[in-house]
């Protein structure tokens, strides 16, 4: 998958800096990225859960809110209101550069302010938020010790996340004159609400306030132990997942033509790190899957292997093949299983790629059938799995040719 670095104009004339994650085939919808307080586009959450909606071909633009990260100006003229209008202005970029976000994703901070962004935001059908507050006067809490000196001094530098800011009376004001209410009221969007019992920094009674407050279709899901930033990758990842299955039920996402000679369409398998081995496989822009390696082969177990995928497809197809042929012929056939094993050493097989000279490869198949069939019956579905066209493929000669792309 590619990564544009692009820039945008933001709401005071400054340049905003940004990341747009593509797909490494067609987009199917595009997606944006809002990051938490004082963060960047750059932090581990943003940065996976872009990887992983490109990879189920959603491109996501991500940027740097004013005077934050890579983007110019000056944070302590900034505030929730001009984040949200940085957000429409990122909107208005990606809807003039690829196609109009349909979906947007706001972590923290940049949660409320997806929320708020997005009743004025034509086309906008999915909105998540990450660990957010039901209020954007929480982030005050953060420098709670501060606020009397920011009122009567007219500002203050406090430290964030080890860091440190300007914040000025502007700045406090302004979020506690900005609601939700009636931005979750006119929300015209499908709402999902991504929330860690266990966050320290914005509580889950945060996540039930968003959730009541918004009308239907409306999801939550917990984080479980997820830390408030999202830092283990395994979080991230498991973030990106629910929300790419999420979000397919209500985007507008582009179909994808197949090509003339192959009217089933293209596989896509795409590598997620050049770290490990795991691949997202994309099946004509409708099916995701994941294939991995075991962790014995330096894999990270993340999904079958692709042996294991070859059983798979035998397997489906076996049982299809017995149920079409029950069904045709009024067979008393209730419920049919197939396992299926794949014999072959995997580190022997592994070791020898690349080496010439022929071997053999063993799969094993145990169906099972279910109902009241006789013996012949059986036996006549046990003979005509090895119809299976999958079977027959296997067993037949194969040709598979191979080129590489054009740049």
């Amino acid at each position: 998958m590619g990564i544009q670095k692009i820039s945008f104009t933001g709401h005071d004339g400054h340049t905003l800096n940004a990341r747009l994650d593509l797909p490494d085939g067609p987009t199917r919808a595009t997606a944006l990225f809002a990051h938490c307080f004082t963060c960047s586009k750059d932090i581990p959450a943003a940065r996976r859960i872009a990887s992983r909606l490109a990879a189920q071909g959603i491109a996501v633009l991500r940027f740097d809110f004013t005077g934050l990260g890579h983007s110019e100006g000056e944070f302590a003229n900034t505030n929730f209101t001009s984040n949200v209008e940085d957000l429409r202005l990122a909107a208005a970029h990606l809807a003039e550069t690829v196609s109009a976000p349909q979906l947007l994703i706001g972590h923290s901070l940049g949660g409320a302010a997806v929320i708020k962004a997005a009743p004025d935001l034509e086309g906008v059908r999915a909105v998540v938020t990450i660990g957010a507050p039901s209020d954007p006067e929480h982030v005050s809490k953060n420098f709670s010790d501060q606020i009397e000196t920011i009122r009567e001094a007219g500002e203050a530098e406090v430290e964030l996340a080890g860091r440190p800011f300007t914040i000025r009376r502007q700045f406090i004001e302004d979020i506690a004159g900005s609601r939700l209410d009636e931005a979750l009221n006119r929300l015209n969007a499908a709402l999902l609400v991504l929330h860690s019992p266990r966050d320290t920094i914005v509580g889950i009674d945060n996540a039930a306030d968003l959730f009541q407050g918004a009308k239907h279709p409306k999801s939550f899901i917990t984080l479980d132990d997820a830390d408030h930033l999202i830092t283990r990758g395994e979080d991230a990842e498991y973030a990106a997942d629910v929300i790419g299955a999420w979000a397919t039920r209500y985007l507008d996402l582009a179909a994808e033509e197949p090509p003339v000679s192959a009217p089933e369409g293209t596989t896509r398998v795409s590598e997620v790190s050049p770290r490990g081995f795991r691949q997202d496989i994309n099946i004509a822009g409708r099916h995701m899957l994941t294939a991995d390696e075991p962790a014995s082969m330096g894999g990270s177990d993340k999904g079958p292997s692709p042996y294991q995928l070859v059983a798979a497809g035998l397997g489906a197809c076996t049982s299809m093949t017995i149920r079409m042929v029950a069904r045709r012929k009024n067979l008393p056939l209730e419920h049919v299983f197939t396992d299926v094993t794949h014999n072959k050493e995997h580190r022997t097989d592994c070791e020898s790629c690349g080496e010439s000279g022929a071997h053999v490869d063993v799969f094993q198949r145990q169906i099972h059938l279910a109902g009241d069939l006789s013996s012949e019956e059986r036996q006549q579905l046990l003979e005509i799995a090895d119809k299976c066209p999958v079977h027959r493929t296997l067993e037949s000669e194969i040709i598979i040719e191979t080129r590489l792309a054009d740049d």
